[in-house]
């Protein structure tokens, strides 16, 4: 490994594009006794996955720096003149708050412009839905932002759309991975920029995206009784102070404190561990600030602005942040009741989430008589469903457990502007009947039943690692259990073999999904449980899924340490403690 380090690291000394500040680093690496920063920074190239790039910034071909990231747009710009031979190309460019960020989209921008493409660039960070926004509002073939999600902050990314504002779906995922593998050289990069087909773009496509949310609104007198609701807000150092303010604005709310502590766009992140709003302890200025003032709701919005979390006051007056299928329900649920409430059901709406995400929404789209489809895990998949049914139906919103969610069309990935703006006019709806958003929670658990959902990510580092990923899953299609904490086995999806076998009927059908390397269980007692290896970690992640029905207020107390122990039962039965 230290020889083929060495190779690359030469190989990248002998470019006449290697700036002089990089060829004294690689210098210094191959110079020095110690080969480790060599072997980590050169053991192989940065792999280009079917969303782009992610990693750690520095020096090196398994680094995010000007060259890889060069490498990669010219990739993709090889593949976009081959898709688009008889027009100019137009792309649109967009960062978020991360280190190195602005520097990035800019040399994407002059890789691009020097292979002759138009080329649309926020003049500022922006929140990555707006990037997806802007690729169809401006008719672009293709798209990039700049930004490594929630990962800390000694990462960064390159995320890559294709004209619909969508992730890239096959075929163009896996021709632009061709044509990017196909760069073998930083001496292949169009570096020297056309300053002239760069184009800095700014308000004229935040106007029309915050309108279009806006437009979206389906209790604008609601919010006007509920003005004053008091709403708490962090983007956590990111793209989120760009917009979410004035969406809340613009929807009507008037009473927003944004945490001052986190406000300024920081690459640095300096008052969290993790840019997260998942975690509990990037929440944890906002939550103390919403105490302060006895806020209704507080939301906080991952670096690039496609996540968001949040967290409202329990009926013990304490405030409790809600997981990703919580606020996904929640949403859809609201979602559904006012479309109800306007006489704008007609049976030719719907809804989606991927297999991974709670059964409840399924479950809440039935109650009101409206289609819900499932995709497998990624935004890619809900957009190209959405595509797909353009101007057949209409898709209302959805999203998957890990906090990315989606309301109307105008925009083709998870989006936390949008979200906001409709968790807080979700809140004033609840407020406006007398509830807080958590008893409204509860009066869906009611309706429709409780549902909880549990995941444990196994870390097997390492070829033997993979090895052992590879072998559990071997294992569990070979030799699926008949029973699962006493509950008898009764279906079984696998998404590699593309088949559902029924144990009751033995019969066995296919299923109409792309290939992806997941099984799904279903017991008797209404389990599911989904094995699914990390398409980008040494992980193999466990979802879990339980439910049973509440008739009133005290089931639903006992409820959640009921499901508690049957996911305990299940994760001791498989073995995966």
């Amino acid at each position: 490994m230290e020889q083929q380090a060495l190779i690359k690291a030469k190989q990248w000394l002998s470019s006449k594009n290697l700036d002089d500040a990089a060829r004294k680093e690689v210098e210094a690496m191959i110079a020095s006794t110690d080969k480790s920063q060599l072997v980590e920074c050169f053991y192989r190239d940065l792999e280009f996955g079917t969303g782009g790039l992610r990693g750690i910034m520095g020096t090196g071909s398994n680094r995010i720096n000007k060259y890889t990231i060069g490498m990669a747009t010219q990739g993709l710009a090889n593949y976009l003149k081959k898709t688009y031979p008889d027009q100019q190309v137009k792309v649109a460019i967009a960062h978020d708050s991360r280190n190195n960020s602005p520097f990035f989209a800019q040399t994407t921008a002059d890789v691009f412009s020097a292979n002759g493409f138009k080329v649309y660039f926020f003049d500022a960070l922006r929140p990555t839905p707006e990037l997806s926004f802007a690729i169809r509002h401006l008719g672009c073939q293709s798209g990039v932002v700049i930004t490594a999600s929630h990962n800390p902050k000694e990462y960064n990314g390159y995320k890559a759309y294709w004209n619909d504002g969508a992730q890239m779906i096959a075929p163009h995922d896996k021709n632009t991975i061709t044509e990017v593998g196909n760069i073998k050289s930083i001496d292949d990069v169009k570096f020297t920029p056309n300053k002239s087909l760069i184009e800095k773009i700014s308000t004229e496509v935040d106007e029309p995206y915050l309108e279009a949310i806006k437009a979206g609104s389906l209790s604008p007198d609601i919010i006007k009784r509920q003005k004053n609701l008091k709403i708490v807000f962090s983007p956590i150092h990111g793209t989120g102070i760009t917009l979410v303010p004035e969406i809340l604005k613009r929807m009507g709310f008037e009473n927003v404190t944004i945490v001052d502590e986190q406000a300024t766009p920081d690459g640095n992140f300096p008052t969290v561990v993790y840019p997260n709003p998942e975690e509990a302890e990037a929440m944890s200025i906002a939550l103390k600030k919403a105490k302060a003032i006895d806020a209704d709701l507080v939301m906080a919005t991952d670096p690039d602005a496609d996540r968001v979390g949040i967290a409202v006051k329990n009926d013990k007056g304490e405030f409790q942040l809600l997981n990703g299928n919580q606020t996904g329900a929640l949403l859809v649920y609201y979602l559904l009741e006012q479309w109800k409430n306007n006489g704008k059901l007609d049976g030719k709406q719907f809804v989606v989430k991927t297999i991974v995400t709670t059964d409840l929404i399924a479950k809440i789209a039935d109650g009101y008589k409206v289609k819900c489809y499932e995709t497998l895990t990624g935004f890619k998949f809900i957009a190209a469903l959405i595509r797909e049914l353009e101007g057949k139906e209409t898709f209302i919103g959805g999203g998957e457990e890990s906090y990315g969610y989606l309301i109307g069309d105008a925009v083709r990935d998870k989006d936390a502007i949008a979200s906001c703006a409709f968790i807080a006019e979700m809140t004033a709806f609840a407020k406006d009947k007398g509830m807080s958003l958590f008893q409204m929670l509860n009066e869906m658990y009611l309706k429709f039943g409780y549902y909880k959902e549990h995941l444990i990510s196994l870390t097997k580092k390492g070829i033997k690692g993979q090895e052992e990923i590879k072998q559990m899953m071997d294992n569990l299609r070979a030799n699926p259990p008949k029973t699962i904490n006493g509950s008898k086995l009764l279906k079984l999806a696998d998404y590699t073999l593309l088949e559902e076998r029924d144990f009751v009927t033995g019969k066995t059908s296919k299923l109409d999904y792309p290939k992806s390397d997941v099984m799904q269980f279903f017991t008797e007692d209404g389990s599911k449980i989904s094995a699914r290896p990390s398409g980008t970690e040494p992980k193999i992640k466990f979802y879990f899924s339980v439910t049973t029905p509440v008739k009133n207020a005290e089931e639903l107390k006992n409820a959640e340490g009921l499901l508690m122990k049957r996911i305990d039962g299940i994760i001791a039965d498989m073995k995966l403690n």
